[in-house]
């Protein structure tokens, strides 16, 4: 749900000529940034899409995880949102930009399946939960959000202007 006074785009999906923009999907377990104009696009279910735009530079990116915490002994993949998360800003980072010039967009984190849809710590809220402390722990203000509830998404995210559209499927 769209936080009151937020500025997420919500609704219908605008068409982009071909040639404006780049694209790309990001897969579960993907992060991307780029200096490039992209439109990033993902489906999420209890899965979390991070979206960081640089509010300076004008350049942006996303990820897409599926489990808040790195398991013991895991790697530091970006299927997990304490990795994810950090590696979008260090993208970031190596593109120029600094933590004081972002602004993020979280998305997903819904409870999907109907036998957990009663839980109050599902999967989705952890997701959710554990975006907005790092984020939080970084400074990073969380300017839009569309989290939680019963659906899934649609995610387009603009990189070159920091335009997230969602779709509730």
């Amino acid at each position: 749900m769209v936080s009151a006074g937020m500025a997420a785009e919500v609704g219908p999906l605008p068409s982009v000529r071909p040639g404006d923009r780049g694209s790309v999907y990001l897969q579960p377990g993907q992060v991307f940034a780029s200096v490039e104009a992209t439109e990033t696009t993902t489906v999420l279910g209890s899965c979390v899409a991070v979206c960081l735009w640089d509010r300076r530079l004008r350049i942006g990116g996303a990820n897409h995880f599926l489990l808040p915490y790195l398991a013991d002994g895991a790697s530091a993949s970006p299927r997990y949102g304490n990795a994810a998360i950090e590696r979008l800003i260090r993208d970031l980072e190596r593109l120029g930009s600094h933590t004081e010039d972002l602004v993020a967009k979280v998305f997903g984190g819904a409870s999907v399946l109907e036998a957990f849809r009663d839980a109050r710590d599902h999967l989705g809220a952890k997701n959710v939960d554990l975006a907005r402390r790092i984020l939080g722990a970084h400074a990073i203000p969380i300017v839009a959000e569309d989290v939680m509830g019963v659906r899934g998404r649609k995610l387009i995210f603009h990189t070159d202007v920091g335009i997230a559209l969602v779709r509730l499927l």
